[in-house]
């Protein structure tokens, strides 16, 4: 499932779709548009805008990555083989859910180049923070894996894909605004923390395990 998924988004449009929004929208805020997440207006030698606006794009792009996962199978009656097919739905909600992690991995990795042009621009060269900028990463990726797993889970509650996204940013939003940025913010900080990263690890996998009862009581109907 997880190999399926995966070449499902590299044979179409969207993952080239998503990955390109991304790395052109960070492009533009860090080096192009004025305003606080630009690098060269700050002054300093930081990447610091790419994680305070990462968290804002990957709530769009998290939740139009995860509204087709489920409810395209739903409007298409796919539902009714999941039951029939030797493959448990736990493997399915996971396959998927890594598929698109994978994806949004794979577009994070482009952003170690604004790190080493900031580096090169530094005075002296290579004055930068790298602990910071790594625990940013560690941060971003496990936001990023929260955010997806919240959007999996929403993508359960309609046939409609557009109904789905709205949930999925909404929730994404007040989640982080109450809870997530706190510990996002520690991340980003450079500072290490099992508990910030205990708090994601455990929010991703209640939501994987309340994905799989929801699509399970679903196709029990």
């Amino acid at each position: 499932m997880y190999k399926k998924e995966l070449s499902y988004y590299f044979s179409t449009p969207i993952a080239y779709i998503v990955i390109g929004l991304y790395l052109l929208a960070v492009s533009l805020f860090l080096w192009v548009i004025p305003g606080q997440w630009n690098i060269i207006d700050s002054g300093y030698a930081q990447v610091d805008g790419l994680f305070q606006l990462s968290p804002w794009l990957f709530m769009l792009l998290c939740s139009a990555l995860t509204m087709r996962l489920f409810a395209e199978e739903r409007q298409s009656g796919i539902w009714d083989l999941i039951r029939t097919k030797p493959i448990s739905v736990a493997r399915i909600v996971l396959g998927k859910y890594f598929a698109a992690w994978t994806l949004v991995l794979i577009g994070l990795l482009p952003c170690f180049v604004h790190y080493f042009v900031v580096a090169y621009m530094a005075e002296p060269m290579g004055n930068l923070d790298s602990g910071a900028f790594l625990g940013s990463f560690i941060g971003l990726i496990l936001l990023s894996g929260t955010f997806l797993s919240l959007g999996v889970w929403c993508g359960t509650c309609s046939k409609s894909q557009i109904v789905c996204f709205i949930v999925s940013a909404l929730v994404c939003f007040v989640l982080y605004w109450l809870l997530f940025e706190e510990h996002y913010s520690s991340l980003s900080r450079g500072v290490l923390d099992m508990r910030d990263v205990l708090f994601f690890v455990t929010t991703i996998v209640v939501c994987l395990i309340g994905t799989i009862i929801t699509i399970d009581r679903l196709t029990r109907k």
